[in-house]
């Protein structure tokens, strides 16, 4: 399964942001009276069955705000809105999930890079009328609606023909290109939603002693025996290029008979244990390296028109209504 190469988030936001945010101290969020703020609840529009109030409106238009926007906020703020809700709806009906901890990341890596810390972040939000809580649900969205985008391209084969491949292989004197093959076993420590608040820094741990005892792939599930909720797929072999982009770093950067450090997931708490690693060379490689080289190109541009033309057929099938 081959990976396009989109727009890292860091990139997203900060097109959408701009360099860096408004100060602080230009403005606040306006006060509303005890009538605007008992009508903030209201809904304003409904989105196959979900609704979105005026509150969230508000604070979508003090984030357009932050951004330099101008015209009618409000207005762009509920389409901005609609635009999230049919994502987000998308997004739970393909099982499309982001974590709370890729979540929090993200957004202290939007601090760091604008000069904050995580919580001088979040009180800039709150002053500004947007709370870091819409700013995080925003960066959800952008994170999950960038992984449909990118299976979606993958489903409608997007690959190098492997004819065009062997063209390119004989202009280049008949030399195919290598990647690294991976062979990857994956632990889960599982997490139920019902308890993951109270269980999750606990199976951390469990995560981080099972992995300093690791001793091989030939040993994992001997390991295993006996804990509770703990399980391992055995993942075959894959292409460097086909890595998922949450876990390549962390695959490259371990060596064979190690795992990865464990990350938390929509599942629990999970690791990669890297089995072997070796080179290969072939016609499979072929396609999915000039792929891969392909989309770095003209990855930004195939991204919005795959996301426009998805957003589309969204819009088109969707309910809205307007109370």
């Amino acid at each position: 399964m081959k990976k396009m190469k989109t727009r890292s988030l860091a990139l997203i936001i900060a097109s959408m942001l701009g360099a860096t945010f408004l100060s602080a101290d230009a403005f606040c969020a306006p006060k509303a009276s005890q009538t605007e703020s008992s009508g903030l609840t209201a809904v304003a529009v409904i989105v196959n069955g979900n609704a979105i109030t005026n509150y969230d409106i508000q604070r979508r238009a003090a984030f357009l705000r932050l951004q330099r926007k101008t015209g009618n906020l409000a207005a762009q703020a509920k389409d901005e809105l609609i635009e999230d809700m049919l994502k987000r709806v998308e997004m739970k009906k393909r099982n499309m999930d982001v974590s709370d901890d890729e979540v929090d990341k993200a957004f202290a890596g939007f601090a760091e890079r604008n000069h904050m810390t995580v919580a001088q972040l979040t009180d800039m939000l709150s002053k500004a009328g947007v709370t870091a809580e819409h700013f995080k649900n925003y960066i959800r969205v952008q994170m999950g609606w960038g992984r449909l985008v990118s299976a979606r391209f993958r489903a409608e084969g997007g690959m190098v023909s492997e004819q065009e491949a062997v063209q390119r292989m004989l202009k280049n004197g008949g030399v195919k290109p290598t990647a690294n093959e991976y062979e990857l076993q994956q632990v889960i420590f599982v997490v139920p939603n019902n308890r993951r608040s109270a269980i999750l820094g606990k199976r951390k741990q469990d995560a981080e002693m099972f992995r300093s005892k690791f001793s091989g792939c030939s040993n994992l599930k001997q390991q295993a025996t006996g804990m509770i909720d703990v399980t391992i797929r055995n993942l075959g072999r894959v292409l460097e290029p086909q890595l998922p982009e949450e876990w390549e770093k962390a695959v490259k950067a371990t060596p064979a008979g190690r795992m990865t450090p464990p990350q938390e997931t929509p599942r629990g708490v999970e690791a990669l244990a890297v089995c072997n690693i070796k080179k290969v060379s072939d016609d499979k490689v072929a396609q999915l390296v000039f792929t891969v080289q392909d989309n770095e190109k003209s990855g930004d541009k195939k991204a919005e028109d795959l996301s426009a033309k998805y957003l589309k057929e969204l819009r088109e099938k969707a309910r809205i209504e307007n109370p």
